[in-house]
């Protein structure tokens, strides 16, 4: 009877150790996986290529490269040394064309001036070809300093309006931008539709479109562009293995993955550099992106 006694004691008591053990494991998972995400999944800066085919390209542009940089979010998870890093990688792949398509700053920073210099100074020693492009994002809007960190980054600010690029013959290419249409009455459809117009008379043979929230495009007309580069939903800043994204803001709900074919428009969507309202990223490392563009 002893013997059974003791068995009987220690039952529960090896009940009770397994599942401190299991508690104990799965803390430990959820603080790695937090500690991940926050501090190694965040940095990394990585940079994806793709290759883009369209028989509209002029022969001029044969081989055009553009570097798409998005959402970098100035100083929470992208801070100085993050931006020295940035520019020095796409300087590396000797771009053309510079876009960045909006959040640039953020709205939950309280940025210093020596805080804006840098970035000013970091965004001046970008370098391409045929020039640097800046749209508007959602939080952009709502800092009074980015008009002035723009203006004063030999970027061009392509908010609802366009340029004609011509690179050595009278057969150009044409970039247009749209600023942000979240928490903001910038975005107006018939302000882009009018734009659009203009667009179709000028008749280039391939034209870029630059903007920040990818959902916007089911507003207006996109046909007449042959590629359009967004940002916005990083891809979702929160991945799984087979699931995809689980995180998304408004207005990236339906376009928020890599790449999709639109007919014969091209979309592709930044993952961007830094973090919006949470500090972490999971199977999702800050990027930017490298186009090469050809026309066979």
């Amino acid at each position: 009877m002893l013997i059974g006694e003791n068995m009987e004691e220690k039952t529960p008591k090896r009940k009770i150790r397994l599942w401190i053990k299991v508690v104990v494991v799965l803390i430990l998972l959820v603080v790695g996986t937090l500690l991940y995400s926050r501090f190694i999944s965040t940095s990394g800066l990585v940079t994806k290529e793709y290759l883009v085919v369209n028989e509209n390209l002029p022969e001029k542009f044969y081989g055009l490269k553009i570097a798409h940089i998005s959402d970098i979010h100035y100083g929470q998870t992208t801070r100085k040394d993050e931006i020295k890093s940035l520019v020095k990688k796409v300087n590396e792949t000797k771009p053309d064309i510079i876009v960045i398509t909006g959040d640039l700053l953020d709205r939950e920073m309280k940025y210093t001036k020596e805080d804006l210099d840098y970035l000013v100074e970091k965004l001046n020693e970008l370098e391409a070809t045929l020039g640097k492009y800046i749209i508007m994002g959602n939080h952009d809007n709502t800092q009074e300093a980015y008009a002035e960190v723009v203006s004063s980054s030999n970027f061009t600010n392509l908010n609802d309006t366009y340029q004609i690029l011509y690179n050595g013959d009278n057969n150009p290419i044409l970039i247009a931008g749209i600023s942000t249409g979240e928490y903001s009455n910038l975005f107006a459809a018939e302000k882009v539709e009018e734009s659009i117009k203009k667009i179709k008379e000028l008749n280039t043979s391939y034209n870029i479109l630059i903007m920040h929230e990818p959902d916007y495009i089911e507003e207006f007309d996109y046909s007449n562009f042959q590629l359009i580069l967004a940002g916005h939903s990083h891809n979702g800043q929160v991945r799984l293995p087979f699931i995809g994204a689980i995180i998304l803001p408004p207005h990236a709900k339906k376009y928020y993955d890599n790449h999709y074919t639109l007919n014969d428009t091209e979309l592709y969507v930044s993952s961007g550099v830094g973090t919006s309202t949470i500090k972490f990223r999971f199977f999702n490392r800050p990027s930017f992106n490298l186009y090469r563009i050809v026309n066979e």
